[in-house]
């Protein structure tokens, strides 16, 4: 039987005499160049998936949030007349008031409500039943990790005082969202008229409180972030006192 000999060319010639180091530069040049794209699209694709578990997260989170505002603002509390008389110009604040004004943090403004709700949640274990104060109100953090970030917190006091003063937040109050961009309450009276705030104890709005309130809450996530709004008609609301 003839023996065939190996044809000339590439592989036989190689196979005497190995690679050339320009062949060994350009395989290695090829091959960090697919190493890379490999690599690229990796990085790109575990980014994306933590920007969709980051999403997933604060939209939980800003779920939860207007969840929580809902229910204590669907079980309300408001006094009528003849409990309810217009104060005098002494007088101290209604503890069973509705108010909703802006305060400044760092230069940006953010919404504060205060109202009273049977919606009471206890901190320290013990059933306890009651017409509480609500505070919805946002609190700058300044942490070295993170930087500067807005928090929302609730306050909750059951039974509140009539000559309470003026609202002093608490370590202890709760934190119910983070990474607040904004927080906005919008206020309607019985004919729809819309306001940016509310006090039930003024003579602006004839000493009436709100029949519905609109909840626009922002999450900060980079450049956009997540805007969340929400609207509750109230279950009960004092008409004007002329």
């Amino acid at each position: 039987m003839n023996r065939q000999n190996p044809p000339s060319g590439f592989f036989s010639r190689h196979s005497r005499q190995g690679f050339t180091l320009l062949e060994i530069l350009i395989a290695i040049f090829i091959f960090s160049i697919v190493i890379t794209t490999i690599f690229g699209t990796f990085n790109a694709v575990i980014s994306r998936t933590e920007s969709i578990k980051n999403g997933t997260g604060d939209y939980e989170m800003a779920r939860t949030c207007l969840n929580r505002m809902v229910s204590d603002l669907s079980a309300i509390y408001i006094d009528q007349k003849p409990l309810y008389e217009p104060p005098d110009f002494d007088d101290d604040p209604d503890p069973y008031g509705f108010v909703g004004k802006s305060e400044f943090y760092g230069g940006k403004s953010f919404s504060q409500l205060r109202f009273a709700s049977t919606e009471h949640l206890s901190m320290t274990g013990k059933i306890e039943n009651g017409i509480a104060e609500i505070v919805y109100y946002v609190k700058e953090i300044n942490d070295p990790d993170t930087g500067t970030q807005y928090v929302l917190k609730r306050s909750d006091t059951l039974y509140p005082e009539k000559d309470a003063g003026e609202f002093e937040p608490k370590d202890s109050d709760p934190v119910l969202c983070e990474n607040i961009e904004e927080l906005t309450f919008v206020y309607f009276d019985a004919e729809g008229k819309e306001y940016e705030e509310w006090d039930s104890d003024s003579d602006n709005v004839k000493y009436a409180t709100p029949s519905a309130v609109e909840i626009r809450l922002k999450i900060a996530n980079g450049a956009q972030g997540y805007p969340f709004t929400t609207t509750t008609r109230l279950p009960v609301y004092r008409d004007k006192i002329e």
